[in-house]
């Protein structure tokens, strides 16, 4: 299905098919790599990337944890996104980036060279369920989520994700929709590759950073609920947390306010009414009538 779409590709744009790189390479073999994906909009002046200025924070960030090196920087990444966009016609979809170490190795552990980058268009599909907020069911995961000082989970990392795969497999063995993960220290962390949020008595709570990924979406919701006069804490939770929750929801790129309507065996409104406030401003920011959050959007 994405044959006939084009890949920015080291400076070039180039065949999706052509995009390859040696089963032996570092980035296959070893997981030496980073990525962001954020979604694309169409708003008044065309293709718009939510928060684009945030996401490439974190990337160089992500590199600078790994002490890896890109060979470009946030603006020509940014002209890189642009013309990918265009080149592809892209409208509601998302981008995803990829950097990487494309050499091959056998046994090389460190590697000096720059990072090799591939932008990939994702046209919005069915499948990929953008801004469908339906409710899903969620369990406390058997797998913890790994400890900060064994990998930075700041990062994002491919190699991080293994974790949550490990998490999600348990899930939706178990019949569940998605897990949360505590943490080796018996809090609670994050979901799979989603944040978890929720509502006690009026308050939104959140896991707080440190053991978590620093989410763009997490970031975007604690933002948010201020100006709609909710009130935030971010705060060690225990797992028991979750069991008289009033309102539970999940928070990923593809969908900024999922609400949950299962917790293990408890059911739950879904969505309460606070994530109900939050899933409509929400709405309303990414149709870009919002003005107050037109920030978040970049214009290519």
């Amino acid at each position: 299905m994405y044959e006939d779409l084009q890949v920015w590709f080291n400076g070039k744009l180039v065949p999706w098919k052509t995009v390859t790189i040696p089963v032996l390479s570092h980035g296959f073999s070893r997981a030496s790599a980073v990525f962001e994906i954020f979604g694309i909009h169409v708003g008044p002046d065309g293709q718009e990337p939510f928060r684009l200025d945030q996401h490439f924070k974190r990337l160089m960030r992500s590199v600078e944890l790994l002490e890896m090196e890109l060979p470009y920087t946030p603006d020509e990444l940014a002209a890189a996104v642009a013309e990918t966009v265009r080149a592809n016609h892209l409208g509601r979809g998302l981008i995803k980036l990829m950097a990487f170490w494309g050499a091959e190795t056998v046994i090389e552990l460190v590697l000096e060279d720059k990072l090799d980058v591939a932008i990939f268009p994702v046209p919005e599909t069915p499948g990929l369920h953008l801004d469908k907020p339906n409710p899903v069911s969620l369990c406390l995961s058997r797998w913890r989520k790994i400890h900060p000082e064994t990998v930075p989970v700041e990062a994002k990392a491919c190699s991080n994700y293994l974790n949550g795969y490990l998490a999600r497999k348990d899930a939706n063995n178990r019949g569940f929709d998605k897990a949360v993960m505590a943490g080796t220290d018996g809090f609670l962390a994050e979901g799979s590759s989603d944040s978890i949020f929720l509502v006690k008595d009026g308050v939104l709570k959140v896991p707080p950073l440190g053991r978590v990924l620093n989410s763009i979406s997490r970031k975007s919701i604690l933002e948010m609920a201020p100006v709609l006069d909710i009130t935030c804490s971010e705060e060690a939770l225990l797992p028991s947390a979750l069991d008289d929750a009033d309102e539970i929801f999940s928070a990923h790129t593809g969908i900024k306010v999922s609400p949950v309507g299962r917790y293990e065996d408890r059911p739950l409104k879904a969505p309460g009414p606070i994530t109900a406030r939050l899933m409509t401003a929400m709405q309303k920011v990414l149709a870009f009538e919002d003005e107050r959050f037109l920030h978040w959007f970049q214009p290519l």
